[in-house]
């Protein structure tokens, strides 16, 4: 799934600046948006959860960048050590059939 590609998909949930103007409601679309926002982080690279933060806040406008981050976590984008101190892309990252049973909600 390549930026162009998730742009068309959330072409009413992105912004002119390109960011997330509100998280879609339905489960097909989240996974759009969460690539999206993994593919601000670069790989091999371990973040701060305040840098984190930075690049979430960068780009979303609505506000919930503890969710954001959440979902990007649960959801296998990124991983941390157990304290949550250090975060990092997770390798490899999903691909959009892991999350056939997610979107169905039978996960």
């Amino acid at each position: 799934m390549d930026n162009n590609e998730i742009k068309v998909q959330l072409k009413n949930y992105i912004d002119g600046d390109g960011k997330l103007k509100q998280m879609p409601k339905k489960r097909a679309l989240q996974v759009p948006a969460l690539f999206y926002l993994a593919s601000k982080f670069e790989a091999e690279k371990q973040y701060a959860e305040r840098e984190i933060n930075e690049i979430i806040t960068r780009w979303h406008t609505f506000g919930d960048t503890p969710m954001l981050r959440r979902f990007l976590y649960q959801t296998g984008f990124l991983d941390r050590r157990e304290d949550g101190s250090v975060y990092w892309l997770k390798d490899p990252q999903p691909k959009p059939e892991d999350f056939e049973s997610w979107i169905n909600g039978t996960f």
